[in-house]
């Protein structure tokens, strides 16, 4: 005779087939999003480039810092379902410190891939947004868009 399972595993396999649904769903619509603040990024830093003459390092600044206000309202309105913090606006604080990380992580990238390589700017930012998106879409989600835990 064979021991059936705990009542509680078919739970508990619900349970993570939901959070990995969930998961799934906030994975794409980051990733649809980031593709628009992408887009948006990367005409401002061409446009600043190109038309203003700045150079591609603070135009680069100029376009993430735009793409970081389009992703953080589609964060809040369509995105994520959990809230870690209640303020929005230490909400917003902990979402811009993420991305300046991320902005770094995008600027030491994008100096050594066009300054070390010598690929154009532009090249060079569609190389290295990637690693940007992957950092940005992880830290974020831990920090800020899950449930608090709750104290026993």
């Amino acid at each position: 005779m064979t021991a059936s399972p705990p009542l509680a595993a078919p739970a508990a396999t619900n349970l993570r087939a939901a959070i990995g649904r969930r998961l799934a769903q906030e994975s794409v619509k980051y990733l649809l999003a980031s593709a628009l603040a992408f887009a948006l990024d990367f005409a401002v830093l061409v446009g600043l480039t190109e038309f203003a003459r700045w150079h591609y390092l603070v135009a680069a600044a100029c376009g993430f810092t735009a793409g970081l206000v389009l992703t953080y309202v589609l964060s809040v309105t369509v995105i994520f379902q959990e809230r870690r913090l209640r303020s929005r606006g230490l909400q917003f604080v902990v979402f811009a410190a993420i991305g300046m990380v991320g902005l770094a992580l995008t600027e030491v990238l994008m100096a050594l891939v066009v300054g070390r390589f010598g690929i154009n700017y532009a090249l060079a930012k569609l190389l290295v947004a990637g690693a940007s998106f992957t950092f940005n879409f992880a830290a974020r989600r831990v920090i800020l868009f899950t449930r608090a835990r709750r104290s026993p």
